[in-house]
């Protein structure tokens, strides 16, 4: 076995050992084998689950009203820790979680979808910051991924890769799950390595995302327990949930029906009183007021807090059900026998509890995502929707908050504890104490430091003959042995999109910038205009500002921030929003720079839309060369996005379509006042955008062989984001369609596909007559 004192440089070096060597091998005696490369004698396995969009009083184990007992077992035979911190955002929190350096520091300032060109917001973790995965395989481990990633760049996700930034580029051996911010729990977008595939049952079957990543999971760590038991595995355990889509079976969904019928600002009280029981706020610390720009509970109507109870449920429901799966996993790992000897953290929250969705919550999360707020009416008639397959679903800013319980703000809000502390726990019993808790300042970042020193290997110096820099996290095994030692990760930063403050031995200087949640109304200050908010060493839970009686005080922890701000690449502050979104904006890669056309072939399916040319808020062609059979065709021929948002180019009982679902609360449909018949053809689709700004309508034109063959309009288009993770497909519509009117199994086109071309060439015409016109000439 390797020594432990050569484990500095990776990957480890092996020597062949001398040996006679005759010219007849039966002359020689052969030497002993290379043994298989392991980690120190006795190290353990590692599990590392993490919940997606948890606040700190979301879950039963921290006081919340989201039952989670296997949390509970957690906290009952391992040890919770009350100040533990994330960044307040899913991809920069995970970044930092697996590579054990601040999310600036790996190039992932914000989520990677609106990376930037500046260094800190790359999106593309820099090859001097191995990840965990890397380390615990170059040191003999089995390492494997299941659920969320969301570190991949977008640009670099079609077919054509480069896969080394991908889960399996990444360290991890195995990888079954998705790449992007999120996805629909019944139809995801899933990826075995680094292949695209259709998830294994339907939701009339039974589907669900978080169950489909135990059962991965377990079968992964059983088979290693047949073949390799000396080896010990890593295993990363990131589930969809409770991120929106908010979706849960249905008999989790009854748990809680009527249970919240007091609202979010009593359950605000009720969490804060349990969490005082629990130990994991101290007696003496006071509640924060509710958010100003939260309505009050008394203040809603009826209706609004019928919807908006109806759309917390489902998240508590699909809290409740991933626990449970939570408990399989310990289940089966207690029944091999392995539980032990695993080190399990179990971390409650990348970030706070989202607020994206509003006052009034929505139907379909990729509303929000494009600035458009529903209101109670528009969810209401969906009602009984709400956290099934039908429904892309989030609760309303006030339940949100609640989850936060007891602190300020929420996710994306990086300067206060709202955005940003959540619960862990630790379950290892041979070093972590079992039923306490520990309150030292502790942050994802150190979890990297935490791990390696539990399993006895050293941070490498070098990785693949790249320079490491120095991790920046803290190992809290200290904490683990004397709970009254004092904190050894005294100074943090948080910046997420102008929001930032910075934590210092106790005091917390802050500043709220960016709201949330879309508003029409907020006017977003200057940075250098923001208000900073100063909190004392005893105030538990910042509900007391003191800027005002400590200015020394502030001015020295501002100017702590701009210093660590410049160590950290967080300069320059960008609070830029949906804008980000168009790679020519942002400045970051494009795998379409400098193209207005491409061509697509049968075949070509998922394809991200940050890998294809990008079609919102402008004019645009397509243009298909398709052989019919003599009966009416059906199917599409193109489509991007889903249900809850995106287009189609189809064909219906014959007739040629055109289809615009708007954030899934319109779908506008263009259709040809005569079928196409069989035979080979030129199908062509104008789209000509009125302009003005994003979001905006158009009309369109269908042709056949360069005759027009229909017109309508289409109102109003999505401005900003189809999908996360539903692609474009040829031939097919995957996953979730843009519309339901599909009369083959996945809207499959019932013709042949030769080609299709989409074209958004801003000098030229768009008149599809001569587009179709030319095409049909080349034929």
């Amino acid at each position: 076995m390797t020594p432990v004192s050569s484990r500095s440089r990776l990957p480890l070096a092996t020597a062949t050992p001398p040996g006679d060597t005759p010219v007849d091998a039966r002359d020689g005696v052969a030497p002993e084998p290379q043994p298989p490369l392991r980690p120190p004698a006795g190290a353990p396995n590692v599990l590392v689950i993490l919940i997606d969009d948890m606040g700190f009083g979301a879950s039963s184990a921290f006081g919340g009203p989201c039952e989670m007992p296997h949390a509970e077992r957690m906290a009952a035979e391992g040890t919770r820790f009350t100040r533990f911190h994330t960044t307040a955002l899913c991809s920069p929190t995970r970044q930092a979680l697996l590579t054990g350096r601040n999310h600036h520091s790996a190039n992932m300032g914000v989520i990677a979808e609106i990376a930037t060109s500046f260094r800190g917001y790359t999106g593309i973790r820099p090859d001097d910051c191995a990840t965990l995965a890397q380390v615990l395989r170059m040191n003999g481990y089995s390492t494997g991924a299941f659920g969320k990633m969301h570190q991949t760049p977008p640009w670099e996700t079609s077919p054509s890769g480069p896969f080394d930034r991908w889960p399996t580029g990444e360290g991890f051996e195995k990888f079954y799950g998705f790449l992007g911010g999120d996805t629909h729990q019944y139809t995801p977008a899933l990826v075995e390595g680094t292949t695209p595939i259709e998830p294994p049952r339907t939701p009339e079957e039974g589907y669900h995302l978080s169950e489909d990543l135990v059962d991965q999971l377990l079968a992964w760590t059983g088979a290693l327990g047949a073949l390799t038991p000396d080896k010990p595995w890593f295993a990363y355990l990131a589930f969809g949930a409770t991120h929106a889509p908010h979706h849960a079976p249905r008999e989790y969904l009854e748990r809680y029906r009527g249970r919240f019928d007091h609202g979010y600002d009593e359950q605000r009280e009720l969490t804060f009183a349990r969490q005082q029981e629990l130990g994991v706020v101290p007696e003496d610390a006071d509640l924060t007021e509710p958010n100003a720009y939260i309505p009050a509970w008394s203040d809603l109507t009826d209706d609004d807090r019928f919807v908006g109870t109806r759309l917390f449920e489902a998240y508590a429901a699909m809290a409740s059900h991933t626990d449970d799966q939570v408990g399989r996993v310990l289940a089966a790992l207690e029944d091999r026998g392995v539980l032990d000897d695993t080190v399990v953290l179990y971390i409650l929250g990348d970030n706070g509890s989202s607020a994206e969705a509003g006052a009034y919550g929505t139907f379909n999360e990729m509303a929000y995502q494009n600035n458009v707020l529903m209101t109670t009416d528009d969810i209401r008639e969906h009602v009984d929707e709400i956290g099934g397959p039908t429904a892309f679903n989030h609760m309303p800013s006030g339940w949100a908050q609640a989850m936060n319980t007891p602190y300020q703000w929420s996710k994306i809000v990086a300067s206060h504890w709202g955005g940003t502390r959540t619960g862990m726990v630790l379950r290892y019993p041979p070093v972590v104490p079992a039923g306490e808790a520990r309150s030292q300042f502790t942050h994802v970042i150190d979890v990297v430091p935490t791990v390696l020193e539990l399993v006895g290997i050293p941070a490498p110096d070098t990785v693949n003959g790249i320079d490491q820099s120095p991790l920046e996290g803290t190992s809290f095994v200290y904490a683990l042995q004397d709970g009254g030692a004092p904190e050894r990760h005294r100074t943090q930063y948080f910046e997420i999109a102008g929001n930032r403050g910075v934590y210092h031995e106790g005091w917390t200087a802050v500043t709220q910038h960016l709201l949330p949640w879309p508003d029409p109304d907020w006017v977003t200050p200057p940075l250098d205009e923001d208000r900073w908010e100063l909190y004392g060493p005893d105030d538990w839970t910042q509900a007391h500002d003191v800027a005002d009686a400590h200015p020394e005080v502030l001015a020295a922890l501002q100017q702590r921030f701009l210093i660590e701000a410049a160590k950290y690449h967080v300069l320059p502050l960008d609070d830029r929003e949906r804008e980000r979104f168009d790679a020519r904006l942002a400045g970051r890669p494009d795998l379409m720079a400098g193209r207005t056309r491409m061509t697509l072939h049968p075949g070509m399916t998922r394809l991200n839309e940050n890998t294809v040319l990008n079609v919102k808020n402008t004019s645009f062609t397509v243009t298909a060369d398709v052989s019919l059979p003599e009966e009416p065709v059906q199917g599409a021929i193109v489509a991007q996005g889903g249900s809850f948002g995106g287009w189609c180019l189809y064909a219906r009982d014959g007739h040629l379509c055109y289809a615009h679902n708007f954030v899934g609360m319109e779908t506008y449909t263009v259709r040809s006042h005569e079928p196409v018949g069989g035979g080979d053809h030129v199908l062509g689709m104008a789209f000509d955008y009125d302009g003005g700004g994003a979001g905006k309508g158009g009309t369109v034109r269908l042709q056949c062989d360069g005759r027009a063959i229909g017109e309508g309009r289409v109102p109003r288009t999505v401005p900003g984001l189809f999908s996360f993770d539903e692609g474009l497909d040829v031939g097919l519509d995957s996953l979730d369609p843009v519309v339901r009117d599909y009369t083959t199994p996945r809207g499959e086109f019932t013709g042949t596909i030769k080609a299709v071309d989409i074209d958004i060439d801003p000098d030229a015409e768009h008149d599809a007559d001569l587009v179709v016109k030319a095409r049909y000439r080349r034929q």
